[in-house]
C-alpha cells in the first residue's frame, strides 16, 4: 500500500468523493454541504492523501487551515475533512495511517491543532479518533458548518508537544 499526496480534483480523489457523499446520505439522508475547493488542500495551506493497492485508490482524507473564528476555529487549527475508506478496504487500518499521515503534514506545516466534525451515525469513525487522541469538546466550543446541529460531534487533538 501507497499513501500519496494528489489534488482534491484529481480523478480518483472526485470518485472518492463521490461515494463518501453517498455514504452521507445513506447515514444522514443528504450529502456534506461544506465547500471544499481545490486549492484549500493545497500545501502550505493543507494536503489531501490518497492510499492505494495496486493502483486503485482505497482510502482518503485530508486536511486544510482553519482560522475562521466566527465558525469556532483557532488560530492554528488543521481541519480534517474526507476521511473515508472503500467498504471492501474496511478493517484493515488504512484510515489510522492517513490519519497519522495528516496529522505528520499538519505538524510539519506548524499547525498547533487537529479538529474535525463527524456524527452519531458514524460510529466507527468515534472510535476511530477517540482511540487516536482526540477528545469531544464542549458544545460551546464546537466549530464548523454542522456546530448547531444535535448529530454533530466535534473533536480536537494538539498537535504540540507539551511543554
Amino acid at each position: 500500500m501507497e499513501i500519496r499526496p494528489v489534488r482534491y480534483d484529481h480523478p480518483d480523489a472526485v470518485t472518492l468523493d463521490a461515494l463518501v457523499q453517498q455514504e452521507y446520505v445513506r447515514r444522514y439522508g443528504d450529502g456534506d454541504m461544506t465547500p471544499l475547493d481545490p486549492e484549500m488542500f493545497t500545501p502550505p495551506h493543507g494536503t489531501y492523501l490518497i492510499a492505494y493497492e495496486d493502483a486503485r485508490p482505497l482510502a482518503t482524507g485530508g486536511w486544510r487551515r482553519q482560522e475562521d473564528t466566527a465558525e469556532g476555529y483557532a488560530v492554528g487549527d488543521a481541519e480534517i475533512k474526507r476521511m473515508f475508506v472503500v467498504p471492501e478496504a474496511r478493517g484493515r487500518g488504512l484510515a489510522r495511517q492517513i490519519l497519522a499521515a495528516l496529522e505528520a503534514d499538519a505538524r510539519a506545516a506548524g499547525r498547533s491543532r487537529m479538529v474535525l466534525e463527524t456524527g452519531t451515525e458514524q460510529p466507527e469513525a468515534l472510535e476511530l479518533y477517540a482511540s487516536s487522541g482526540y477528545a469531544l469538546v464542549e458544545k460551546a466550543e464546537k466549530f464548523g458548518l454542522y456546530r448547531t446541529y444535535d448529530e454533530s460531534r466535534c473533536m480536537a487533538k494538539s498537535l504540540v508537544a507539551d511543554a
